[in-house]
């Protein structure tokens, strides 16, 4: 069977800088019946231990280090075997802001730029795109004509640039410099809420 792509919405509460919010978080798996690759792991695993279905998973790829989207990760690993993918660039929010979270566990592989993932036939790379965090990193799809956004790229605009580790210029060079340059029609999948498209949202970033 031809590789295709899955979302579990996994709800909980998303801390930073002393303040909390409620979130519906999206994951992502992209696989076939026998394999999967699983993009964020927020708030609980098993809702995504379900998703999975028995699956063998190839990866845990975390978008950035917010905890709505690593708090899962290693619990995740621990009931499937899979390795943790991980920014270095992120590792401060889950060593020292997210410490309490996984204070004896860390990530198995940096996920660097250009890093390649192939899963049920179809191959994953790497976009480094810091702004909403130093360490966010996007996964492109050519095979699926999709890239998965995390917090980076939203319906609507760019990801929150309002907090500690985040940069507007920043988040707005990435998205015009690595993912404006997708083809159009790309298919954008996000971290919270609905899809767009790279063309939908050019007008508001190009």
């Amino acid at each position: 069977m031809s590789a295709r792509v899955e979302k579990a919405v996994v709800s909980g509460v998303f801390s930073l800088d002393g303040q909390d919010f409620d979130v519906d978080n999206n994951v992502w798996l992209v696989g076939d019946d026998d394999e999967v690759l699983v993009i964020d792991a927020p708030h609980r695993a098993e809702p995504i231990v379900e998703a999975v279905g028995g699956r063998r998973v190839t990866a845990i790829v975390l978008t950035h280090g917010h905890n709505d989207h690593i708090t899962a990760a290693v619990d995740l690993r621990e009931a499937t075997g899979a390795p943790i993918w991980f920014h270095p660039a992120d590792r401060m929010l889950w060593d020292v802001v997210y410490g309490e979270v996984h204070p004896d566990a860390a990530p198995d592989h940096e996920l660097a730029e250009g890093a390649r993932f192939t899963v049920a036939g179809v191959t994953l790379q790497a976009l480094h795109t810091p702004g909403h965090s130093p360490g966010s990193t996007c996964l492109y799809s050519a095979d699926l004509g999709t890239v998965f956004t995390g917090d980076t790229l939203f319906s609507g605009g760019p990801g929150a640039t309002g907090r500690s580790y985040s940069d507007e210029p920043t988040i707005l060079h990435s998205i015009r410099t690595r993912l404006l340059a997708l083809p159009a029609e790309t298919v954008v999948r996000t971290g919270h809420g609905g899809d767009t498209t790279i063309a939908a949202e050019a007008p508001g970033v190009g």
